[in-house]
Order: C-alpha cells, then structure tokens, then sequence
C-alpha cells in the first residue's frame, strides 16, 4: 500500500507559459468521510478508482490507492456518487526536480487555481517557482472531497 505525501499551494500568477501536458479531469466520490474517501475518476480517456485514508497532524502525508478501471463502469459510478462533481483541467509543471500538478477548476469552483507538488519525505527541499503563493497544506477546504460540498463560489 502505497503513502501519498505532498504539499499543497495556491497559485498566485501565471504558471501556463510552463506548463507541458495538460488534462481535463471530471470525479466524484462515492464516500468522503475523512477516514476513507472513495474517488472515481476520468482523467483523459482513462479511469480510476481511489481510496484515500486521513491525514495525518500536517496534512501532507496519507494513504493512497489507486487502480485503473474502464471509463464505463467510472461512468456508471459517476451516477451513484455523492452530489456535487469536480470538474478540473491539469496541468504539469516541471521545476527543478520535481513536477508540480496544477488544477484548474471550472463551475462551482472556478476561480481557484491549487499546485501541489508530491515528495519522497514531508520535510523534502524542493525548488518554489515564481508562480507559487500561499501554502494550504493540511486545509481541509481545500482538499476535493470538500469542494464539492463546499464549492469555492460560496466563500466570497
């Protein structure tokens, strides 16, 4: 079983010049209790199921596992999920050695843009581009699973 550590920023300029591939993504969540949050996912012309368990006291580390299923049966599940869908463009950003994800969300929470930046250890030095702002890890607003009970265009 895999643990999932990162650290999560908001983006406060303009990181597209940057950016290499990009994907749209569009996921619901089966369960979001923070114990055991379920995600369907369509990434590209992929699926995936995942599970992710809590968090831990910094929010930068938890479990996470992940498998890829048929863009069909995400589908279905799709039908089945708790209200509100995330619906996102993905974008990644090389810098330094590491590769920050950078998501770009649409209808509810248009308006935020989140990097994050996955590492090999929670105290992991990493290179900060000039694009990056306030760090939001461990804030749970932030996380997928509350935008979609709690959408950005509600916090203004």
């Amino acid at each position: 079983m895999a643990q999932e550590i990162e650290r999560k920023f908001l983006v406060a300029g303009d990181f597209k010049q940057a950016a290499g591939n990009a994907v749209r993504i569009t996921q619901g969540y089966l369960s979001s209790v923070p114990e055991r949050i379920v995600r369907v996912r369509v990434k590209g012309e992929k699926g995936f199921i995942t599970v992710k368990g809590i968090g831990n006291d910094t929010g930068a580390s938890r479990f996470e596992w992940e498998k890829e299923i048929p863009v069909e049966d995400v589908k279905e599940l799709l039908k089945i999920c708790e209200p509100g869908v995330i619906d996102k463009t993905r974008y990644l950003v090389d810098c330094g050695a590491h590769t920050f994800e950078v998501d770009e969300f649409y209808g509810d929470n248009e308006g935020l843009v989140v990097a994050e930046v996955e590492l090999s250890d929670e105290n992991e030095e990493f290179s900060r581009p000039e694009w990056l702002g306030e760090e939001v890890t461990g804030d749970k607003k932030y996380y997928n699973s509350m935008l979609m009970k709690n959408p950005y265009k509600n916090w203004k």
